[in-house]
């Protein structure tokens, strides 16, 4: 890691229909966010709200339980506008990589912002960390982030589902994987047996 260059980590929860059939005109509007800034390897900062949505105000029994959400806990959070000019903050003093994981976080925030007209408060590199993981492996499939974590012998930060631990928890990930990419791309010294053909020295004395 730069010591300088800020990482971003990211996590949105989302509103949910209340079946497999969308309602006319639904889309996924972002209602929880959890953030942690990076720098050198250290959290600087972390930051989390509930956020109003707004095409779709009312929650949908579905959402409430699948994410543990309240319609009150929403109805006094952020509203979206808020949240964008909170997210462009980050960028104001320092270049930045926004990391999340899987792709439907950045996907929602940009629908989001058309919906609402705002700019998209990004401009740095965003980086996927469930594709890197899959790609490093070699999966087949993308893994889960609390399965990616298991899989490393580890646990999750606080609870699936909450944006600031799912946000902590891809930060923690993140640290591993890349511990493990400067592990494989370090060359093992080389022993003396590797340096010196040891049949040619021993053909040499046979003679």
């Amino acid at each position: 890691m730069d010591n300088q260059h800020q990482y971003l980590f990211i996590d949105f929860e989302f509103t949910m229909p209340e079946g497999k059939s969308n309602p006319h005109g639904f889309y996924p509007e972002i209602i929880e966010v959890g953030l942690v800034s990076v720098k050198n390897q250290k959290i600087i900062d972390q930051y989390s709200s509930y956020v109003k949505p707004i095409k779709f105000p009312t929650l949908t029994e579905r959402c409430k339980s699948f994410l543990n959400i309240s319609q009150e806990q929403v109805n006094c959070g952020i509203s979206f506008h808020e949240l964008v000019n909170k997210l462009s903050e980050y960028e104001k003093t320092s270049s930045s990589t926004i990391i999340t994981w899987g792709n439907m976080d950045m996907k929602v925030l940009r629908q989001n912002c058309q919906k609402a007209g705002v700019p998209f408060p990004f401009k740095g590199k965003q980086r996927d960390l469930s594709m890197e993981y899959k790609r490093f492996f070699g999966d087949q499939n993308q893994t889960g982030l609390w399965k990616a974590v298991q899989e490393y012998g580890k646990e999750g930060t606080g609870k699936h589902h909450c944006a600031l631990d799912d946000a902590l928890t891809t930060f923690n990930i993140f640290k591993l994987v890349e511990n493990d990419k400067r592990y494989l791309a370090k060359p093992e010294p080389t022993t003396i047996g590797d340096r010196v053909d040891f049949s040619k020295v021993l053909n040499k004395f046979a003679l």
